[in-house]
């Protein structure tokens, strides 16, 4: 709904409100949900009138819209149970125990116990915390203040308690203003018209003699006189709560005309748009008649008249300029267009490399600087970068939900039931220092790009309810924002530095498909377009949409501009397949040109891109199609040697050298013209690391909240653009308009490859360390986890008890993140009790302890040499316990799509495969499923992988199995290469972890830290543990598997690289451990933070838990090596015992 029509509806409830038409003035606010009416609501809850107040509340929100929410329906159900109970209503009460509480039993099973368990009392009160619960008046006044508060800090109900402020009978006035501007329109107009129906537009009679025009004087009307006759002000003024637009250019005013015949009148809809004056006159005699200067009584305006003297300055000198960087001149746009001199040789058609990525690609953008890096995403939620050099993939990242707990109760139900998610959109800022992610579920990341291997967490926006389907980057106020549209029918904007909401748009009836940012005669404005085929375009303001117009076959569409920024094309398809792609006259808002070809009955949406201010190119039937601009034939088709989808998505990079296209084994190719295959040679041939000068323009990191310099694109979207147009004229959404940064060859005095050396920390000052609070007696820790929040962390000690450290959340740590900063509580719950599990007679020095935590946080399996315990994390109960030893369990993991099912490693060298069932009391009944056998020795890892459909085991006979999640048949099995010559403990474990990209598998032995992929266990990469170090005690990924943590038995941590194993990083243990000459500390565990990618922490055997970040003045641990001429990283000598990779 537009601005204007929601400004109606207010006029209308004010209308009902002064007629005393309470009913439908209540029913009008329910239904539109544009203003709560506390004052109605506050009667409705006084009085008792549950249903009521909840059907009120239903046209504003439901129950599990977000946590403030959820809590006002359940205050208002738990009022009404606790009424009918002191009622002794007790039929009444379990009616709506049933009906109205249960729904609260799958966010809160122990509240929802508690509640039923007052049924069993004869006096609620009873109950602790009800024991000062008064008579009912009182008890309802206390809980509508609580519900005000939740009402005025929900977010659903911004902007909806305030009425707008308004003059008395504004309804009135307006409709008074409009009959007299009808009666100055006569012909023949009488003194003392008599006015009978507002149905049709107001007319006199024939004239019985010359009179002068009166205003309109009728008692239907009587809401007040009318100031001065005639006397009406623009159409786009509406009191004090809208300013007046600002004028659009010229190339969206074509698009505001009303495609309608001429009427009479003007719509009043058409007036507060704010349109500039047309270029054409006949636009001008299309406009409604001025009545006769010559009245007296009358002083007429337009909105026309009003912005006659705010006509968009000549785009040679917008007022804008005045204030730019001196490097930033102002240039014509209108270039011509048939002056190219390129011929269909330049397309990229040649296939140079292929490049798999494991999964369906979505959707891919080229560095809008560093042209030989590629951003791709994929279905399963990987994004990657790609060096097309080298044809490495330099960054990686797999969806996860950074913080879990700030998310509204939608998303956490539906990450629950499936964590997973598709990537819509992938996008480069202009400058290339940050890129976006659009997923399938609500979110967009922002990650900041730094080089090769540095990719780190910048914002995480809960944008939309349900998918997100486009994101762009802006420049609205010389400030970087970013621009997204979704499911929920909605476009907002977001500061690109905090993540603040800038503006919502909203109007469209359909999910938004796409949009496209752009930028002209000083006037930025986004277009957007939906799956129903409307076309609507916003300015950063909150006055709404100034087009509304249909695509081409009413089909899902995509917007973009030439690489100048003077063309406007599209290209979509409708739901019968039928695509479409056309130039808009944007002076007029028709399409000016269809180009031919496309397909009838494509699959999926139809991908195009520009390139060169020349072509155009399609992925359509299995093939790429090119078009020139200025020709509606198609050029040429390119069929990328075969194996394209039906409609591959396809992206050229900005010079048009190269082209990305997508392939239906998961894969992308890479085409190139004459000067992409050079370019690609030229950067091979350099001999310096190439990896580090693709960055070197880019590693300061974001420059964010000035306006870009002149290098600098200013927007985001599908179109190309060239180096020749600077970033004032190229603001259309596209990332690629940047002058190409020159690679910058090193002088041998900076050579890094000569000047690097291993960071080593020897002492407390060179990191922040924290060792965890404990009062709990001393024992060795066994096991260590964050929680999947980070806001807490878990601990096993080997005799058998859970130690559960939580952080606060306060102003010196606002998240409430785990952190060395600041020291954590260890949390018990009131009741005292300890998480203990069941050891039957074994001793804790030969304890096996193991345990895996739920996705959620609210239980943890656990077993430490007895049965296994099903323990609930927020009241430490022991919800079940089963499996009594033997064989003891030894290792837990759940399955990654099912939390009923575990796999369980034994002590006798054996998988089971449990399902676990809960009922609706939590009780738990077990049923094997399958018993893998194929190690010799007891299970010490297990690790399922998502993508791969697989479970990977790993023994302390250090051996490693592939199990099919499918039937469970053993796919593979392979034995760790232990180097010759090297002692290692006859049952010396033996972990394993997936990658991001659940592929890569880390194992960790006593002896080296290994690289494997999977399902095959091909060993890509080994690095062997140094013998003066002792053995390795534990190894882990980062968050983000870019580095390794390993922890030794001499009490020190190295980081490597995960890429390639290479150390870069040593923290010895005076650095994080106070000297104590008659105990020999180290860890036995080590645990990585599950957002923080620096930050981990180790189990050790003293019983303590230490917690180690690098210093915020250094931001990481250690730098990497340089590659070694830029061709691999591995060790050719072999030579074990150095911190080298073996190969």
């Amino acid at each position: 709904m537009t601005s204007l029509s929601r400004e109606l509806v207010f006029l209308i409830l004010q209308f009902l409100e002064e007629e005393k038409f309470k009913d439908s003035v209540h029913r009008l606010e329910q239904e539109s949900g544009f203003f709560f009416n506390m004052r109605y609501f506050e009667e409705l809850v006084t009085g008792g009138e549950w249903d009521e107040a909840e059907k009120y509340l239903s046209g504003f929100t439901k129950v599990d819209d977000n946590r403030y929410s959820m809590k006002i329906f359940f205050e208002i159900r738990k009022q009404k149970y606790l009424e009918a109970l002191d009622k002794r209503d007790r039929a009444k009460a379990v009616e709506i125990l049933v009906k109205d509480l249960k729904v609260f039993s799958a966010f809160n099973e122990e509240l929802f116990k508690e509640i039923t368990l007052l049924l069993t009392l004869d006096n609620f009160r009873e109950n602790e915390q009800l024991s000062k619960y008064g008579d009912t008046k009182s008890a309802r006044g206390i809980m509508l203040a609580e519900l005000k508060k939740l009402i005025e800090a929900n977010p659903l109900f911004r902007d909806k308690l305030q009425f707008p402020t308004l003059r008395n009978s504004r309804l009135r006035t307006l409709i008074n203003q409009s009959l007299n501007w009808q009666h100055q329109l006569c012909k023949n107009p009488k003194p003392n018209p008599d006015i009978k129906t507002l149905f049709v537009d107001h007319t006199c009679g024939p004239p019985n003699g010359a009179r002068a025009p009166s205003p309109v004087t009728n008692p239907l009307m009587n809401a007040g006189p009318v100031s001065k006759a005639g006397a009406f002000p623009p159409l786009g003024a509406h009191g004090p709560f809208q300013a007046a637009p600002a004028p659009l250019p010229t190339s969206l005013a074509g698009w505001m005309a009303n495609p309608s015949p001429p009427v009479p009148h003007p719509a009043v809809s058409a007036g507060p748009m704010g349109l500039g004056v047309p270029n054409n006159p006949a636009a001008i005699v299309k406009r409604p008649r001025t009545p006769p200067n010559n009245n007296a009584a009358m002083d007429y305006q337009t909105a026309d008249s009003e912005h006659v003297l705010k006509r968009p300055r000549p785009f040679g000198a917008p007022e804008e300029v005045n204030n730019l960087p001196v490097n930033i001149l102002p240039v014509a746009y209108n270039q011509s267009h048939g002056q190219s001199s390129y011929s269909s040789l330049d397309l990229p058609r040649d296939v140079v490399m292929c490049l798999s990525q494991g999964s369906t690609v979505k959707s891919l953008d080229f560095h809008p600087s560093q042209q030989i890096l590629l951003l791709v995403g994929t279905n399963m939620g990987d994004v990657m970068v790609w060096e097309l050099v080298s044809r490495e993939r330099i960054a990686y990242r797999n969806f996860k939900v950074w913080e879990l707990g700030t998310c509204s109760m939608p998303l956490q139900a539906s990450l629950a039931s499936d964590y997973s998610a598709s990537i819509n959109r992938v996008m480069w800022s202009p400058d290339g220092t940050l890129f976006g992610v659009a997923y399938s579920k609500h979110i967009v990341h922002i990650y900041s790009y730094h080089g090769p291997n540095d990719l780190r967490n910048h914002l995480e926006i809960e944008a939309h309810v349900g998918n997100v389907n486009d994101l762009a980057f802006s420049y609205p106020n010389k400030q970087l924002s970013i621009v997204t549209c979704g499911d929920d029918r909605l476009i907002k904007v977001w500061d690109a530095v905090t993540g603040a909401k800038q503006y919502t748009f909203e109007g469209h009836e359909s999910p938004v498909y796409s949009v496209c940012p752009h930028h002209k005669e000083s006037i930025q404005f986004i277009f957007s377009t939906a799956t129903d085929g409307k076309i609507k375009a916003w300015l950063y303001d909150n006055v709404g949409s100034r087009v509304d117009y249909d695509a081409p076959g009413h089909s899902s569409t995509r917007m973009a501009y030439s690489a100048d920024g003077s063309r406007l094309f599209s290209c979509g398809t409708n739901k019968e397949g039928e695509s479409f792609l056309v130039e808009w006259n944007e002076s007029e808002g028709t399409v000016k040109r269809t180009y031919v070809s496309l397909g009838k009955r494509s699959v999926g949406v139809v991908h195009f891109d520009t390139t060169k201010n020349r072509f155009l190119a399609a992925g359509d039937e299995f093939t790429i199609k090119f078009w020139d601009m200025d020709s509606v034939n198609i050029l040429t088709t390119a069929d990328a040697g075969g194996g394209l989808p039906a409609s591959p998505c396809i992206r050229f990079n900005k010079e048009g050298t190269l082209m990305a296209v997508s392939t239906s084994d998961n894969g992308v190719k890479i085409l190139a013209n004459t000067d992409g295959m050079r370019q690609l040679r030229a950067v091979e041939n350099r001999p310096f690391d190439t990896s580090t000068s693709a960055s070197a323009a880019i590693v300061k990191g974001p420059t964010m909240g000035v306006f870009p310099a002149a290098n600098a694109a200013v927007g985001a979207s599908i179109a190309d653009r060239t180096a020749a147009v600077p970033a004032m004229v190229a603001m259309n959404a596209d990332n690629r308009s940047l002058v190409d940064v020159k690679p910058k060859f090193p002088d041998e005095s900076a050579d890094k490859s000569k000047i690097w050396k291993l960071t080593e920390i020897n002492e407390s000052s060179q990191c922040r360390s924290l060792k965890l609070p404990d009062s709990i007696s001393a024992m060795r820790i066994s096991r260590l986890i964050y929680t999947n929040s980070g806001f807490a962390m878990l601990a096993l000690a080997a005799n058998a008890v859970h130690k559960l450290w939580k952080w606060p959340r306060n102003d010196r740590n606002s998240t409430g993140k785990a952190t060395a900063s600041i020291a954590p509580q260890l949390w018990q719950p009131s009741s005292g009790i300890l998480m203990t599990n069941d050891m039957g007679d074994t001793n804790p020095e030969d304890t096996v302890s193991c345990f895996a935590l739920s996705k959620n946080d609210s239980y943890v399996m656990s077993a430490s040499g007895g049965k296994i315990s099903l323990f609930n994390m927020m009241t430490f109960k022991t919800m079940t316990t089963f499996m009594p030893p033997p064989p003891a369990a030894t290792f837990l993991a759940f399955h990654p799509q099912d939390n009923n099912i575990i796999a369980i490693g034994m002590e006798d060298s054996t998988i089971q495969i449990y399902n676990v069932r809960v009922d609706e009391v939590l009780s738990l009944a077990t049923d094997v499923k399958s018993k893998l056998k194929g190690h010799q020795k007891r299970i010490t890892g297990l690790a399922f992988s998502n993508v791969q459909n697989v479970l990977v085991s790993s023994g302390a006979d250090s051996q490693l199995c592939v199990w099919s999640m499918d039937g469970w048949e053993k796919l593979a099995s392979k034995p760790l290469q232990i180097p010759s010559g090297r002692s290692t403990n006859h049952l010396s474990d033996t972990h394993v972890q997936f990658h991001q990209d659940q592929t890569h598998l880390l194992a960790v032995h006593e002896t080296q830290i290994a690289i494997y992929e999977a399902p095959k266990l091909e060993c890509l990469k080994q690095w062997f543990a140094p013998e003066a170090r002792g053995p390795i005690t534990h190894a882990t990924y980062s968050c983000d598997s870019l580095s390794i943590y390993v922890s030794f038995e001499d009490g020190s941590v190295s980081i490597l690289t995960a890429s390639n194993l290479r150390l870069r990083c040593r923290i010895n243990p005076n650095a994080y451990l106070p000297p104590n000459p008659s105990m020999r500390v180290y860890p036995l565990c080590i645990a990585a933070h599950p957002t923080e990618a620096n930050q981990f922490a180790l189990g050790l055997t003293d019983g303590g838990v230490c917690v180690l970040e690098p210093l915020e003045t250094e931001g990481q641990w250690g730098t990497p090596p340089p590659a070694e001429n830029g061709a691999g990283t591995s060790n050719p000598s072999g030579a074990a015992g150095t911190d080298q990779p073996q190969r």
